[in-house]
């Protein structure tokens, strides 16, 4: 009985988490899963990233896409969630430029590249609960691309970050993918601040180590660079 319990506590744990195969901009989704998004460690056990400080923090995967999708400048982007997003906590995204006479189709992203253009943060619902965007939902909320961003091949980076065990170290929980984008009709801005992954995050950041418990919804500061709007 203590077995089959067991089993059963395993298997919920699994359908709680999820992963985001399929990007979706301006309402049209990726052809198929991992399409243009990098397939990611766990595709199928769907357990987040626990440190923040992993190079799988970056973009966890384990192998490159076979395509790159083109998303203009200023369009509205989400993600397709293979489970509902029950778990509490924001979501990011993030931009990282290929290097000139490099491809998006096998970059590792690696360096101070990256900048946040979306994040999200809590509110108060009309029951007083502390709820977040696209919780319990089977998609991320939407970005938008900023209409400044330049031209040319970059990754594109989401993550939800799940809060529920998150006032121990290491508690949080990353869930996140990486796309492999080419961006068209953009602007001349300069986009920043530019971090590094890993790097930008400790894992006692205000943002990874809170309690929500305690936390006022009003006080939450998500972890990582200001956002660029462009």
């Amino acid at each position: 009985m203590q077995f089959l319990i067991g089993l059963l506590v395993a298997a919920t744990a699994v359908q709680a988490h999820y992963t985001f195969p399929r990007l979706v901009v301006n309402g049209e989704s990726e052809q198929a899963d991992w399409w243009a998004t990098r397939k990611t460690k766990n595709a199928d056990s769907k357990q987040g990233v626990e440190n923040a400080a992993s190079p799988d923090i970056r973009c966890y995967s384990n192998q490159n896409a076979a395509n790159i999708i083109t998303v203009p400048a200023g369009a509205t982007i989400h993600y397709i969630s293979t489970q509902q997003v029950n778990h509490p906590g924001p979501t990011q995204y993030y931009l990282a430029k290929v290097p000139e006479g490099q491809s998006a189709s096998n970059w590792d992203g690696s360096g101070n590249v990256w900048f946040k253009i979306k994040t999200t943060t809590p509110t108060i619902d009309s029951n007083k609960q502390v709820t977040w965007p696209s919780q319990n939902e089977y998609v991320l909320t939407n970005a938008t691309i900023p209409a400044a961003t330049p031209d040319g091949e970059y990754l594109l980076r989401v993550e939800q970050i799940a809060l529920h065990l998150a006032n121990v170290p290491n508690g949080a929980q990353f869930y996140l993918a990486c796309t492999q984008i080419k961006i068209t009709g953009g602007g001349n801005g300069t986009p920043g601040p530019l971090v590094a992954l890993p790097g930008a995050y400790k894992s006692d950041d205000p943002g990874i180590l809170v309690n929500l418990g305690t936390m006022k919804p009003d006080s939450y500061v998500p972890p990582g660079p200001a956002v660029w709007s462009g």
